[in-house]
């Protein structure tokens, strides 16, 4: 049986983008190992475990405020990306397909947000 996070199509979609986050961060000078690339990849992950995490939650309320957090996470990413463009360390068509998959997620979250309000 799946968990309810499993079924839910931004965090399937959210799971590809911490993948591709991880992949565009390996070619990222050493010396930022700790810095700029461990922070874009944290906050990545946060965006999809604050949604498995509030997916399990006993209401909606809290639920919700977990998917705020994911998206507050996300425009972290994106802050992040762009100081990774601004050094070169990304392309611009890595920047863009990276900005361009958060606008996706966000829209997904914010549907997700606004259906679970109307539960509440």
């Amino acid at each position: 049986m799946p968990y309810r996070f499993e079924n839910l199509e931004v965090w399937k979609l959210t799971r590809q983008f911490v993948n591709t986050i991880y992949t565009a961060t390996k070619t990222f000078p050493k010396e930022e190992l700790f810095g700029l690339t461990s922070q874009i990849r944290r906050a990545a992950l946060s965006i999809l475990l604050n949604i498995t995490e509030g997916s399990d939650r006993k209401s909606d309320v809290e639920f919700v405020r977990f998917l705020r957090i994911a998206y507050t996470s996300m425009e972290e990413v994106i802050a992040g990306c762009y100081i990774a463009l601004d050094q070169r360390y990304l392309t611009p068509d890595q920047f863009n397909f990276i900005y361009n998959t958060s606008h996706t997620i966000g829209k997904k979250l914010n549907a997700l947000i606004n259906s679970l309000k109307t539960t509440m």
